[in-house]
């Protein structure tokens, strides 16, 4: 495997063996029988999404619900990741979208290589079980454990923006692909639990350091049939934490759901370009 992560404790590179990743200075760290390398360095506890959040939301992801996004992903990655290239996948979660990026690559013959971090435990070792021949770790999106300049294209699917760390593990004129909910993803979802549902507040799209070159919007109305389904949809959400229970009651009421799926695919190019933006 080519060396990628670095020790997060001298961020010197990491060398693997069988069962544990080592660096020059002597740092050692054991691979889970996952596959997974735990790189974050911090008090124990539970970091990230919980494992019941993990489950549930590969339950509803594998249910095919959010398939246009993950096709557009995988697509995008291909055409933006040059030959023998490394991708990123910050804040992978429990592999949904991971799995179907390798995928893509594997048959695009472009010699490219993908890693993969998460700083939830559970979601890593899902991804892991996913894709036996994925190197994933355990870390924060706030210091990667990968040197500067080390990545060709990186990712990040509603996870948290740590835009500096970004540029900084990216290559010169490297790719950044970020997805985001729209104004009015689940709005549905909302309109069902609040009686005064609110549509998503979206930033603007200027990220320092960064030029954007592609928008693209996916937009689909949503129907779940099935007390499971909903539930399995609102624990992957922030607002399974922000609910009240007696809103929760009302949603775990009900047999069938519609909602509206609203995502926004932005490609942005580290540095300075001339290209102008294209809009989709």
């Amino acid at each position: 495997m080519k060396p990628f992560w670095t020790c997060p404790k001298c961020r010197a590179l990491l060398t693997f063996s069988e069962k544990t990743a080592h660096c020059a200075a002597g740092h050692s760290y054991d691979l889970a029988k996952e596959g997974y390398i735990n790189l974050l360095l911090s008090a124990g506890g539970i970091h990230g999404d919980s494992r019941e959040m993990v489950e549930a939301r590969r339950r509803f992801l594998e249910s095919g619900a959010y398939e246009p996004l993950r096709r557009a992903v995988a697509e995008l990655v291909c055409r933006y990741l040059p030959a023998g290239g490394i991708c990123l996948d910050a804040g992978c979660g429990e592999g949904y979208y991971t799995e179907d990026i390798a995928e893509a690559l594997a048959g695009d013959g472009k010699d490219a290589l993908l890693f993969a971090f998460d700083i939830s435990r559970d979601a890593a070792r899902r991804t892991a079980k996913r894709r036996r021949d994925l190197s994933v770790a355990v870390a924060s999106a706030y210091a990667i454990p990968a040197r500067d300049g080390s990545a060709d294209l990186l990712t990040d699917l509603f996870s948290p923006m740590a835009t500096a760390e970004f540029a900084r593990v990216l290559k010169p004129q490297g790719i950044f692909l970020l997805v985001i909910p729209e104004k009015e993803h689940l709005f549905g979802l909302k309109e069902a639990l609040y009686d005064t549902p609110y549509k998503n507040e979206v930033a603007g799209t200027d990220l320092d350091g960064f030029t954007l070159l592609e928008s693209r919007e996916i937009r689909y109305p949503l129907t779940l049939d099935g007390k499971e389904r909903i539930a399995d949809l609102f624990l992957m959400t922030p607002y399974a934490y922000r609910t009240s229970p007696k809103d929760k009651e009302k949603l775990a009421a009900r047999d069938t759901l519609v909602t509206e799926v609203h995502f926004r695919i932005l490609i942005y190019q580290k540095g300075d370009c001339q290209e102008g933006v294209g809009v989709i």
